[in-house]
């Protein structure tokens, strides 16, 4: 998930990234059914994906790792 607001992500993201804005991510809101899959969380700076790694794990989802900042994380994926 790239919890970033829609703005940011519509600037630049990674592709196939979820936009899920820190602002409403809450366990209503995550669509993911499978609470074992695993998801990195990114944001700019690594911040705002720290708390939502705490918000998934608080909805219990088991394997949420922290990416931190987009530009970082996509360096790391290719």
């Amino acid at each position: 998930f790239d919890v970033r607001s829609k703005e940011e992500f519509e600037a630049g993201h990674i592709k196939d990234a979820i936009n899920m804005p820190l602002t409403t991510l809450s366990s209503s809101t995550i669509k993911i059914k499978d609470k074992n899959k695993h998801i990195i969380t990114c944001c700019m700076s690594g911040g705002r994906s720290s708390l939502a790694k705490s918000i998934l794990h608080q909805a219990g989802y088991d394997n949420v790792h922290n990416g931190g900042g987009w530009h970082t994380l996509q360096s790391k994926l290719q």
